[in-house]
């Protein structure tokens, strides 16, 4: 049985009539079709720059130009010499792979909306991984199948998934994360291509969601993104609020078929990416901002080594239990018995923010997580405070213990 997207999207979304403006049609002339205020912002001044993004107009609501420079991004870093992941002949991405939203998280939420029936059909998650998906399930009355990481290398287990998606027909949505969050491990490309090709080998009709938030963190040419158009089970999800510094203007990206990318489109609000957002995006999609995007991440790379090393050496500290492919570390925190404890993170991680200013992430009660902190890798002089606060902290709680 081969794919098909009919048997998966809910048949209110397969008939949806997408929201449509005169200005899908016309862009230019007197506009007098959205009843803009024609005057402008009424703010007592505006820059030169507030001006050029006619904020008194609705944003384009396709961005057409926007997905191009994402789609000649994400292939041109497949065609490098030293891409993990090839584009396939004739299967380069282009706009019409693209949904663009408010982050990765309404992504996540119009996945469960588009293609999982409430009180009825599932998601199955791998944890531990991204809060929101399950969230996202509760909200929309989704239940949820869990199918855990290896919890000794954060690796997906193929053969269980496999196995799950064969004996309940119910799952309609995969979540998995790469690099993980909480645990900046990248998922290894033939694990993941197994799933897809067992996926195949089964006729399931879901999608596998793979979240790659940190993954201009990861080596160059690690995104499966390239390969939505081969594996049309595939969808692939990515962020400009990581690697390129711009969680302010809230832009996630999802890569799926051109047939279910229309579908997305149809469901999203109309001008949900605002002109602030995609004059923003637009820049830092140029030549010369995603040299430096790459060598910004170059420096975090380095400092995360950095901060690793020294942070491995401070008495009460563990392993990093995580990988080294975001821009985070994961790190267990032990007691005087030399065991993970969650009590000892906790109190490390309250007495840092509220005694020191210095704020990081309790992640212990996450599967496979006990007595960890995630910490944020950030410049030179907030990782040498952080090292020198966590230090005196630490010492602070093992002389009470």
């Amino acid at each position: 049985m081969t794919f098909d997207i009919s048997k998966i999207i809910r048949p209110n979304i397969l008939t949806l009539e997408p929201y449509r403006c005169a200005r899908d049609d016309f862009q230019e002339g007197i506009l007098l079709d959205a009843n803009e205020n024609t005057y402008g912002p009424g703010l007592d001044r505006l820059s030169t720059t507030e001006k050029a993004l006619n904020l008194n107009r609705y944003p384009d609501p396709h961005q057409i130009e926007l997905k191009k420079k994402i789609c000649a991004y994400r292939n041109s870093q497949a065609l490098k010499p030293e891409s993990l992941i090839k584009v396939p002949s004739g299967q380069e991405l282009t706009a019409d792979n693209l949904c663009l939203g408010v982050g990765s998280d309404e992504s996540i939420d119009a996945l469960i909306r588009a293609s999982v029936k409430p009180g009825a059909e599932k998601v199955m998650l791998c944890p531990p991984t991204y809060g929101m998906y399950s969230i996202c399930c509760v909200v929309n009355d989704v239940e949820i199948v869990q199918v855990p990481l290896n919890l000794d290398t954060f690796q997906i287990q193929p053969d269980k998934i496999l196995e799950q998606l064969r004996r309940d027909p119910a799952i309609k949505l995969v979540y998995i994360t790469s690099p993980g969050n909480p645990t900046a491990t990248l998922i290894k490309q033939d694990l993941l291509l197994e799933v897809l090709r067992g996926i195949e080998r089964l006729s399931w009709n879901g999608f596998l969601l793979l979240d790659e938030a940190y993954i201009d963190f990861s080596p160059i040419g690690s995104s499966m993104c390239v390969l939505v158009n081969k594996y049309k089970n595939l969808v692939v999800m990515q962020t400009f609020s990581k690697a390129f510094g711009l969680a302010g203007i809230r832009l996630g990206i999802t890569y799926s078929t051109p047939e279910l990318s229309s579908l997305l489109n149809a469901m999203k609000y109309p001008y949900n990416v605002s002109n602030i957002t995609s004059s923003i995006a637009l820049r830092a999609t140029n030549l010369s901002s995603l040299k430096k995007m790459r060598a910004t991440v170059d420096v975090i790379v380095e400092q995360r080594s950095l901060v690793l090393e020294q942070i491995l050496k401070l008495k009460g500290v563990g392993r990093n239990i995580g990988g080294t492919n975001s821009n985070f570390i994961l790190i267990e925190l032990l007691n005087r018995q030399g065991v993970a404890d969650n009590a000892v993170a906790r109190e490390v991680y309250s007495k840092l923010a509220t005694e020191r200013q210095v704020v990081v992430r309790f992640r212990g009660n996450e599967l496979g997580c006990k007595g960890c902190l995630r910490i944020t890798i950030g410049t030179p002089e907030e990782n040498r405070k952080l090292l020198e606060q966590f230090e005196q902290v630490l010492n602070e709680v093992y002389e009470k213990s």
